[in-house]
């Protein structure tokens, strides 16, 4: 796949996503850069924001296999990763995949089930494989979790342990709409569900090519030191406890050039690494007297005074 098919790929899937997801271009970008990075997101927000709309979004424009996890407190590993089935004709064991077997795994409110199930998804998430009685089993490829959930102070939920956040590649917010497109939402309504006429535009082995195009993406001695002065201010910052760990690096890395990519470039500069830093690593740091339910908005601000301080390159 060449440049030009690449663009042609993109503006494809953008405007697939656009068409019923209103008003908000750049949370498409921050998806897509999650999609084209091979990593994980993370959609955090109130309900009725759009979570659900915007991952089934990216999956219908997706010629692959989508399956949706509704997380509940009774929800148990084996309901995600599938289980062994004993055949008494055979007088074996046959294993039956769950539902996390797909391209694209919408874990919708993940955080309203219980860490034993939410942990279950770490292998997955890291290697795009699972392990289930001694056995491994691959993930077929492209392998992306796209995972919503509420906000930590609201009933019902548990908070997600941070080796789990640091499986997501970005951690997005969506907010409320602009009144022009919530405008535009109410009229296209009228006529029932515009999602479900939305139709695939993207077929599986054009991710993975375009996954591969991401990986060869330029990255310049320079920009590569910028990134890491921003990672190592963080592990020496008075206000954190926990810096961003070296995957959080790579991922800071990884999505730079996928976001090159959305830019119609075959190279890094530092505004990539600059507009990704907050949505990559807010998530993967712990404050030293952050409080919960307001953490990530103080690491957020923490992140700010240091991209303000740390000088890109000339």
């Amino acid at each position: 796949m060449d440049e030009a098919q690449v663009q042609q790929v993109v503006a494809r899937l953008r405007g697939s996503i656009t068409e019923v997801f209103l008003g908000k271009p750049e949370v498409v970008d921050r998806c897509l850069t999650a999609l084209l990075g091979q990593g994980h997101l993370l959609i955090e927000d109130v309900p009725g924001v759009g979570k659900t709309l915007l991952a089934r979004a990216i999956a219908k424009s997706l010629d692959c296999k989508f399956t949706r996890i509704q997380f509940t407190p009774d929800l148990l590993p084996s309901d995600i990763l599938g289980s062994s089935i004993y055949n008494g004709q055979t007088g074996e064991f046959r294993f039956r995949p769950g539902p996390l077997f797909a391209n694209v795994v919408l874990a919708d409110e993940i955080n309203r089930t219980s860490p034993r199930t939410q942990s279950a998804l770490l292998e997955a998430m890291n290697s795009a494989e699972v392990s289930i009685d001694g056995v491994t089993y691959p993930l077929p490829p492209p392998f992306l979790v796209l995972a919503t959930q509420n906000p930590f102070e609201f009933e019902g939920t548990y908070a997600l342990p941070e080796s789990q956040l640091d499986r997501f590649m970005l951690r997005v917010t969506i907010g409320y709409p602009p009144r022009d497109a919530e405008r535009r939402l109410l009229v296209d309504h009228r006529e029932g569900e515009p999602i479900d006429h939305l139709k695939s535009v993207v077929s599986a082995e054009e991710v993975v090519a375009l996954q591969h195009f991401v990986r060869h993406i330029r990255v310049d001695d320079a920009v590569n030191d910028y990134l890491l002065d921003v990672i190592h201010a963080t592990r020496e910052h008075e206000e954190l406890q926990v810096g961003v760990s070296t995957r959080g690096a790579l991922m800071l890395y990884r999505s730079a050039q996928a976001l090159a990519v959305l830019r119609g470039r075959t190279f890094t500069v530092p505004d990539d690494v600059k507009e990704l830093a907050i949505p990559v690593l807010a998530h993967r740091v712990v404050g030293k007297s952050f409080v919960q339910g307001r953490s990530l908005s103080a690491a957020e601000e923490v992140l700010h005074s240091i991209l303000e301080r740390v000088p890109p390159p000339d």
